[in-house]
């Protein structure tokens, strides 16, 4: 180390001003300078305490340096334990792989195998796209309206943002984009449409390699597809020949109650994608999960220098053992998304002129404020101030998003529930003088 290097007790974001890319987001939303965090609780460099609801955009879904398998992690460290391995064989590897099987897959009756991309989420969407069309033969990818996979080429093509989309600054091809579930209203069954141009040979529509979606939709506005149509989309693809690639990078790993969140359904996707929450503790790390007759790539078709982080696997194959070995994590679960539901439910009764709603399952939840689109963005700004992170989502930013730790106390809970409530009703009262 420098000596001569004498780090700055400046607690302002200057720095981050003058030399960090215009391209940086949340710093924006959250101008805090953090300096540690445990559990919840996310602590700033001057002291003050705030209550994590936003919990890495969902990457943290036990928490903040969880000691449940943190000391793991330094354990395997100061043994000098294999940290870069591309993809070669290692025990904290093989360690992950077996407890995976023996604890997510044969649980569920479920028969993948298991490649490993970069670490990143849309690594893994990428792998898998590129994986589907190398199966079929066929370039094309149905993706659906408020998606989110990613903003690597091939992902963004899938991605439905438009803002994402422009910066890609070229054409995004080999998509073609259809209407998500509920997307054109209630009584209508978005299906209709797809198998009506699968059917008919004038569509214009080219027989797509793979239909790639997210069963809850999170950057899109926390929609969720109904048990119905995911079953028929399911059967729709089987018999047209079509890969059913299911995105569980924000939803999966419990976040909806249940550690796969296409588990309510009863479906079998061919392929799915993990990564955010999947290594535990936060350091990257990403999945693909394939049915093995769609295993054809040749060796080395598909690489990555850092398809191997062994110190995620160390941590992700202790977070298996500790919250999935029997069902208790999944009854805590669903006994705080009670909570949570039930005091979102109280708020949209305790504010009626604000038009709110609310959806979501597990510890996936949205605030819907259809009349006010400014609303959660001023929410979330006055919640900051109050002491608590939380972020926005939906196409207008017109949904609160909640995504505490799944780990989270219910007392934390309700009282960053207090929080959100005390600003909900200070905002209100700018809205209603007019000076918001």
């Amino acid at each position: 180390m420098n000596k001569s290097f004498n780090p700055t007790n400046d607690q302002s974001l200057a720095l981050f001003d003058r030399l960090e890319s215009e391209v940086r987001s949340y710093v924006r939303a959250f101008p805090v300078l953090f300096d540690h965090a445990v559990g919840t609780t996310l602590t700033a460099a001057d002291g003050r305490e705030y209550i994590d609801f936003f919990a890495g955009a969902g990457a943290l879904n036990y928490g903040h340096n969880n000691p449940a398998f943190k000391q793991f992690l330094i354990d395997y460290i100061e043994r000098d334990g294999i940290v870069h391995g591309l993809d070669l064989a290692t025990t904290a590897k093989r360690a992950f792989i077996e407890a995976f099987e023996n604890f997510i897959l044969i649980p569920r009756g479920l028969n993948y195998k298991l490649q490993f991309p970069g670490p990143t989420g849309t690594n893994a969407v990428e792998a898998a796209l590129k994986l589907a069309r190398l199966v079929t033969g066929r370039p094309n990818i149905v993706a659906f309206t408020n998606s989110f996979h990613g903003v690597s080429a091939g992902a963004l093509a899938a991605t439905g943002n438009k803002e994402m989309r422009a910066a890609a600054g070229f054409p995004l091809a080999n998509v073609t984009s259809l209407p998500y579930d509920g997307y054109l209203g209630e009584n209508i069954d978005t299906l209709d449409y797809f198998e009506k141009l699968l059917v008919d040979p004038a569509s214009g529509l080219d027989k797509p390699a793979a239909v790639i979606l997210e069963a809850i939709q999170g950057e899109g506005g926390i929609n969720i597809a109904s048990t119905s149509w995911l079953q028929r989309l399911r059967d729709l693809t089987t018999r047209h020949g079509i890969l059913l690639i299911l995105d569980d990078i924000q939803a999966g790993v419990g976040r909806t109650g249940t550690f796969f969140s296409f588990e309510p359904a009863k479906i079998v996707p061919d392929i799915v994608t993990l990564s955010k929450s999947l290594s535990a503790i936060g350091t990257p790390m990403s999945l693909m999960l394939m049915k093995p007759e769609h295993d054809v790539w040749a060796p080395a078709a598909h690489t990555g220098t850092f398809r191997g982080n062994n110190l995620a696997f160390v941590t992700a194959r202790a977070a298996l053992e500790v919250y999935w070995s029997d069902s208790k994590f999944e009854e805590e679960i669903a006994r705080k998304s009670g909570i949570l539901a039930a005091e979102l439910g109280s708020i949209v009764k305790d504010f009626p002129k604000l038009g709110l709603s609310i959806r979501g399952r597990g510890l996936m939840y949205g605030l819907v404020s259809r009349r006010y689109r400014e609303l959660p963005g001023l929410v979330s700004k006055e919640a900051l101030g109050r002491g608590l992170v939380m972020e926005t989502a939906g196409s207008y930013g017109e949904v609160l998003k909640f995504m505490t730790a799944l780990t989270i106390t219910e007392a934390d809970l309700r009282r960053g529930l207090s929080i959100i409530r005390d600003s909900i009703g200070a905002v209100a009262a700018t809205l209603d003088s007019g000076s918001a």
